[in-house]
Formats: structure tokens, sequence, C-alpha cells
């Protein structure tokens, strides 16, 4: 492992243990797409089935549990929760997420490594984590503004993506082997479309004020 996919799967848990935290500690998920948390428990579950069959280390297991876990007790905690479910913009958490189900499982059928199922859902599930973002970015958008700790969520979320882009950049100079350019290409994207929020989270640091995203 280098230091970069390190400082990714740190900044990940960093965003999610932000985003539990703001949902236990405020009882709330004002601010939170509900179709985005839906889409990452999808990811996770799709791409770590290799849980089942292959062992490459204990903090590589870990990590993945971890962030089923998180997922779907995040899900949970939306859905059922008596207080938080009664915090969730339903009606700005609008965006129709299941365009992007459809089309990642499609583009995974046409585009793959290798045509097996373990590997046609770990393509669907690269696709669907590049615009998974996507609701949540709509819904802040619409409500134009963010509290911190969904706006550290968001950030957090973003430069876990930037970090593994630079750990792909190191592995393939280092790496004879590595071939996952559904993940590099995935990545790029899902970077790109945090690109306006880092420029407005930036702002709003700069100037020490809250922040606010054009809707």
């Amino acid at each position: 492992m280098n230091i970069f996919r390190f400082l990714g799967d740190m900044t990940h848990l960093i965003s999610i243990l932000i985003l539990l935290l703001k949902i236990y500690a405020t009882k709330s998920c004002s601010g939170i797409s509900l179709k985005t948390q839906e889409l990452y428990a999808l990811v996770f579950l799709t791409r770590y089935l290799d849980l089942f069959t292959d062992f490459i280390s204990v903090y590589n297991t870990v990590m993945k549990l971890v962030f089923i876990a998180s997922s779907l007790s995040i899900v949970w905690c939306m859905r059922n929760h008596p207080l938080v479910r009664r915090s969730y913009d339903k009606q700005l958490d609008t965006f129709r997420h299941y365009f992007l189900l459809l089309a990642s499982f499609l583009l995974a059928l046409l585009l793959h490594e290798k045509f097996a199922f373990q590997e046609v859902l770990w393509a669907f599930s690269m696709y669907l984590e590049a615009v998974a973002i996507l609701p949540q970015l709509v819904l802040l958008q619409r409500s134009g503004n963010v509290d911190n700790l969904t706006g550290q969520y968001v950030f957090f979320l973003g430069a876990y993506r930037a970090f593994y882009i630079f750990n792909w950049i190191y592995r393939y100079f280092t790496d004879p082997h590595f071939t996952r350019w559904i993940a590099c290409v995935s990545g790029l994207v899902q970077t790109a479309l945090y690109a306006d929020f880092f420029y407005y989270y930036f702002i709003s640091w700069k100037n020490n004020a809250k922040l606010q995203l054009p809707a």
C-alpha cells in the first residue's frame, strides 16, 4: 500500500465519520441526500463481494466491512429513525437516481475487464460511484446554504477520490500489472463533478464565511 491509497482511505473514513456525527449527534439528516446514500450502499455491496472469496489483509477486510456497515446504518437511520427521518429534505431530494443505476449497469455489461459475474458487478460499482454524488450536489444547490458538517462531509468525500487518482498514477508507474483503467476513468469523472463544490468551499474557507452554493 502506498501513501496515496492510505490517505484516500482515511479521508473516505473521515467523511463517513463526519456524516455519522451529524446524524447521531444532531438527530438530523437535513441537507443529506438519501438517494446518494442508497447508491453508495449499493456501490459497497456490489464491489466487496470478494469478501467471501479472497483474503488480502486484515486492514483490507476491516475497511470493507466498515464501509458496508456504515453505509447501511446511514440509510437505515434516514429511513427509520423516528427523529432523523423527520428532517429528511424529501422535496429537495428529487434527482432521478434510477437513471444512474440503469446507465451504470448497462455500461458495466458493455465495458468491463472480464465478462464474469463478480467483475461486471465491480465495474458497475465503479461507474455508479462516479456519479452517486450527483443527487447530493443537486440537493445542496437547491437548498443554497450548506451547514458546516455537511460541507465537510462532501469535501472529504471528494478528497478521498482525488487521493485515489494519485494512487492510480503511482501504481501505473510502479506496478507493471496494473490494468484498472475503469477505476481511473471513473475516478476522474467523479473528481470532476466535485470541481464546482471545491471552488465554493475554498472561497468560503478563505473568507471565513458560511458555505453557499449558487442555485
